[in-house]
């Protein structure tokens, strides 16, 4: 039975394809150039033999056409380049355009898989390796032209000669094998530990305060560039993979470009072949041997490859489908969770949760560190789905709605919100739709986020980058991107964690004048917060130990450890 294409390999196939175009024509401007280099030997031989015979007036015609032929060559050559080079960009642009396109799709489940530095190495470099593939393919086309082409002419020059370069090529063709295998084992190695490196370096800056204030930043260096090693090992073999190859080349081509001057030679002495075909011959047998194109478009297309396969690992990662359905029916915001269970890197962080949060409440999730707080927030609005079982919202299940649906009735707050919207404004209106200025501003309010916005340099029209926000006031701005995109559910994944005592009463107070238009779901650390809102779902292990206001809840000693250890964990 044969074996499904691997994804590195319909990921390849389709980057020729749509690469179809700039490919055609490296192979076209490289064939004429091929076909350039095959005549100008001829020309050059009959030269030869019209100046060595005294026909110079004959000879000045066949200059000319090898000037021309030199000339034609070079314009051939920066063409080809130039082509080559273009076509190499479009089709990098496209992979990464691909590649991203299916990296957002996925949602967060790539990110959970890759380190993220290793995901932006696989975008920025092996896209810019694999899109080389379409244009090296082409060009390696092109390329066996002149040895073959070689040949076929020194064959029409002097039959022994192309005998003896034929007995050759058996050898070459083994050392282009061997070359290729072992190059492709080395370079996958290769990429695989400068992902590493990458992967750990975002690491790196993403703690460089911890970092700083344990004044470790030598042992952690040392972390980041422990890969290094194994970059280095196989790096090396690399170079000694080309050396070999390059000494090989060294020993076997001259051998059988001196063995095609000898048999000529003795065609010469013996009559039946002149000086300007012994020339020719000769030029023909470097033709037929110049392996060293070859080797450089072959190992081109290994390293494309190499690196297609890093990317096809990022498009194995499923992306989030969705449904036909448009618009919910009438509702308050219902979530229904029916047999959810939840696994992350092997592990059930959510295991069989029946749970149903009326429309129109706020709730509160608590739960010690690993409870399953996040996950069950993070399915709540289908960031993610669930590995087995249903999440509903107004009876509809998630995976039955259009993206636009979702993200209309559906809106999020973080505790590190990332700012996306260009502007201190536009990040308030990032999303499926633009709210609106009025909106924007309301928003904001809601979040006490109005009174830093406005002192700012040009207010709601100052580019984030210019904006020097604190934790608090960033954590400000996500929220009131929620607030301002809020439908049915709105969910705050420990969006207030940043903020003062005051500014988040004020903000659950914000939240509970929504209450009976929408759902409120908060993943909660303070009593305070929990004590707000209609209903708390206490998680324990990945279950729900109960669901009860945070007054009776408050009675249980266990359901007040839980705040305590909140507390520790902050301090």
């Amino acid at each position: 039975m044969s074996q499904p294409p691997s994804t590195a390999g319909r990921f390849l196939r389709e980057t020729v394809r749509h690469s179809a175009a700039p490919a055609a024509a490296v192979l076209v401007v490289s064939v004429l150039l091929a076909v350039t280099e095959l005549a100008l030997p001829a020309v050059l031989g009959r030269t030869l033999d019209l100046l060595l015979t005294g026909r110079h007036g004959e000879a000045g015609t066949w200059l000319a056409t090898c000037a021309g032929l030199t000339v034609a060559a070079v314009a051939l050559g920066a063409l080809d380049g130039v082509t080559a080079a273009v076509g190499g960009a479009q089709a990098t642009a496209r992979i990464r355009r691909r590649v991203l396109g299916h990296l957002l799709d996925s949602g967060p489940r790539a990110g959970e898989r890759f380190a993220h530095g290793d995901l932006v190495a696989r975008l920025v470099g092996n896209a810019a390796q694999a899109g080389t593939v379409p244009v090296a393919l082409a060009a390696l086309l092109a390329a066996a032209v002149t040895p073959l082409g070689g040949i076929a002419a020194l064959a029409l020059t002097d039959v022994r000669t192309a005998l003896v370069v034929l007995a050759g090529m058996p050898v070459l063709a083994l050392f282009l094998k061997v070359f290729a295998r072992t190059f492709g084992d080395s370079g996958t190695r290769y990429l695989r530990a400068q992902g590493e490196i990458a992967g750990r370096l975002t690491e790196a800056l993403r703690g460089i305060r911890t970092i700083a204030a344990a004044g470790n930043h030598e042992r952690d260096a040392a972390r980041v560039l422990a890969p290094l090693a194994e970059m280095s090992r196989q790096g090396h073999r690399l170079w000694r993979v080309l050396g070999r190859s390059s000494a090989q080349s060294a020993v076997l081509l001259p051998l059988l470009q001196i063995a095609v001057l000898a048999v000529a030679g003795l065609r010469v002495a013996a009559g039946e072949l002149s000086v300007g075909g012994m020339l020719t011959a000769w030029r023909y047998a470097v033709l037929a041997t110049g392996t060293g194109a070859l080797v450089g478009h072959v190992s081109a297309l290994v390293r494309g490859r190499n690196a297609a396969t890093r990317l096809g690992e990022v498009l194995d990662v499923p992306v989030t489908a969705y449904g036909p359905i448009t618009r919910l029916p009438p509702g308050k915001g219902t979530v229904e969770f029916v047999g959810v269970t939840s696994r992350r890197a092997d592990r059930e962080v959510l295991s069989g949760i029946d749970l149903r949060l009326p429309g129109g409440t706020a709730v509160a999730v608590v739960g010690r560190s690993g409870s399953g707080k996040s996950a069950l927030a993070t399915l709540a609005g289908r960031l993610t789905d669930p590995d087995t079982g249903t999440v509903l919202l107004d009876g509809v299940p998630l995976t039955s709605l259009t993206r636009e649906a979702l993200r209309r009735e559906t809106g999020y707050a973080f505790e590190r919100p990332a700012l996306l919207g260009g502007t201190v404004g536009g990040t308030i209106a990032f999303g499926t739709h633009d709210p609106g200025e009025a909106a924007v501003v309301d928003a904001a309010r809601a979040a006490c986020a109005d009174g830093f916005v406005r002192r700012l340099p040009d207010g709601y029209d100052t580019a984030c980058a210019d904006a020097p926000l604190s934790g608090g006031e960033a954590q400000r701005l996500g929220l009131a991107r929620a607030f301002a995109h809020a439908g049915r559910l709105l969910v705050l994944d420990d969006a207030t964690s940043s903020l003062d005592a005051v500014t988040e009463l004020k903000v659950s107070r914000a939240l509970l004048l929504g209450a009976g238009t929408r759902t409120c779901l908060i993943v909660a650390h303070r009593a305070s917060t929990a004590a707000r809102a209609d209903l708390v779902v206490w998680l324990e292990d990945g279950a729900v130990r109960a669901v009860a206001p945070h007054a009776h809840l408050w009675r249980l000693a266990p359901y007040r450890a839980v705040f305590a250890e909140e507390a520790v964990d902050a301090a």
